[in-house]
């Protein structure tokens, strides 16, 4: 399985955390609460972890040591990573004490290579007997296995998930043919995880939360926790397979993107609904959010904050033997962004996310039909002059949308008695469906962009908003901020306004 990363990431039960835990950090992959230098990480609660790859001849490497949140590790009350994958060389260990992930409690010493060559008189006759009877039996389930799902693939005519590039039935990535064994949830962050095929019998839907062009979105109970299930149609099955297939990027698990948790499909009898499960947030989305309440400027600057730090990760590129490729989202808007309980949002919707592989050098499209919102493309997409061929095209226009979202947020924040209703951008220019030629004409031809509210130049914090969403929205997509740059000017701002996260 192509993109079947072999680490089994942190479900130790979660017990009452302490207030605070330290753990040691190390291997060769970087942890994002480990800071680069430092030995030790600490977090408010949460785990210890340590990851390691059984190498050939008992020798062991250490992958990964540190520490996660609470709010990292998914379902919180009943997480279900650090569950060992069969025939996986990657085991974990976790923990919830101080430096409880020390190397000499739960990390075998690699082991040295001797020095001369090992000959056949120094192994055990039992040693030579039991691997030669493990490697037949191994060899003996392989073939059964290969067997079984050869038949069961021609029975039922289809796999559980289509390729992305092709029409054969080969799987892409982390998913398995056999529907009434197991199949592979993603935790998010691209570490996958073997389930019970059964999860979307698990789930008692409950109400309606959503609807768009793909299908609905709806709340659902699984094990005590509320979840939302996203249902596609079957002819859109290319777009529900690329979204599973996006969220089970390695590394691609942050506090600003949706937490995902399955891909599953169920037959209801004249079709089959295909389903993705994913965290729920009752707050819904941005659009609803806005268009139902005012926020302060403590507020706005958590959101603006947020969506830019998930984008920021999403761009980034993580290099290492378990790296994270830069990913361009390609649709991004205020209804493709949640908003958390602690006023924070998450970035969701990846089914036309792009990718990059630097190796390679090549950019990997969704192969299906969708398109980005019209109102919310860049004038280079409007007037089809974006380089496809180099991966920072799709990135800035990525930048030009952000800087729209921020203009509906901002727009929304009471500062000086301010108490605008909710718009969408260029609301008063194109209507409420515009045509690619009604945004051709507003944004390439007269360069127009959304107006700038007369109260803003009046406080310091609006007023370098503005100059922020000026700086995204740049005609010239090489002149666009960068998303880590702009992370950093909305932290900037933060610091100087008091403003304080939870």
């Amino acid at each position: 399985m192509k993109n079947l990363v072999s680490v089994i990431l942190l479900s130790c039960c979660l017990v009452q955390f302490a207030s605070a835990l330290t753990c040691y950090c190390g291997g060769s992959r970087e942890n994002p609460n480990c800071e680069l230098g430092i030995d030790n990480c600490t977090v408010a609660s949460g785990i210890c972890f340590t990851l390691t790859e059984i190498l050939p001849e008992s020798k062991t490497l250490l992958v990964q040591r540190g520490c996660m949140e609470t709010q990292q590790v998914v379902p919180y009350r009943r997480p279900f990573m650090c569950e060992p994958l069969a025939g996986s060389t990657i085991q974990a260990h976790c923990c919830s004490k101080d430096f409880c992930n020390h190397p000499d409690t739960n990390v075998a010493p690699t082991i040295q290579t001797p020095a001369g060559p090992v000959t056949k008189d120094k192994l055990p006759i039992t040693l030579i007997v039991l691997i030669s009877v493990g490697f037949c039996l191994i060899v003996g389930l392989i073939v059964i296995a290969a067997v079984f799902f050869k038949k069961r693939s021609a029975k039922s005519g289809s796999p559980l998930v289509p390729g992305s590039n092709s029409s054969d039935s080969n799987l892409p990535g982390p998913y398995l043919h056999h529907e009434d064994e197991l199949s592979l949830s993603g935790s998010g962050a691209g570490l996958p995880l073997l389930v019970h095929r059964t999860i979307a019998r698990q789930i008692q839907l409950q109400d309606v939360i959503g609807k768009g062009r793909y299908g609905e979105v709806f709340r659902g109970k699984w094990r005590g926790e509320d979840v939302a299930v996203k249902k596609f149609v079957t002819r859109d099955e290319s777009s529900w397979a690329r979204e599973a297939e996006i969220y089970q990027t390695i590394m691609l698990r942050h506090e600003n993107i949706l937490g995902f948790i399955a891909a599953d499909n169920k037959d209801v009898g004249t079709w089959t609904e295909l389903w993705l499960v994913s965290e729920y947030h009752e707050n819904g989305s941005l659009f609803d959010y806005l268009g139902e309440t005012r926020i302060d400027v403590a507020s706005m600057l958590k959101i603006v904050g947020s969506i830019a730090s998930g984008l920021a990760h999403l761009h980034n590129e993580i290099v290492g033997t378990l790296g994270k490729p830069p990913i361009a989202h390609c649709d991004l808007k205020s209804k493709n962004i949640l908003v958390k309980k602690n006023g924070e949002c998450a970035i969701a919707d990846l089914g036309l996310a792009v990718r990059h592989d630097s190796s390679t050098d090549t950019i990997d499209i969704p192969p299906n039909n969708r398109v980005g919102t019209k109102r919310y493309m860049a004038p280079e997409i409007l007037d089809e002059t974006l380089n496809m061929l180099h991966f920072d095209s799709f990135k800035r226009a990525d930048i030009y949308s952000l800087g729209l979202v921020f203009w509906e947020v901002v727009r929304r924040c009471n500062i000086g008695g301010q108490n605008l209703d909710y718009q969408l951008p260029y609301f008063d220019m194109v209507p409420d469906d515009p045509s690619i030629e009604q945004m051709r004409t507003i944004v390439c031809e007269k360069n127009i962009r959304p107006q700038k509210e007369t109260t803003w130049h009046k406080y310091d914090t609006t007023e370098r908003m503005w100059r922020l969403m000026q700086e995204c929205w740049y005609e010239n997509g090489c002149a666009r901020l960068t998303a880590l740059r702009v992370k950093k000017s909305i932290a900037r701002i933060e610091d100087e306004e008091g403003v304080k996260h939870v």
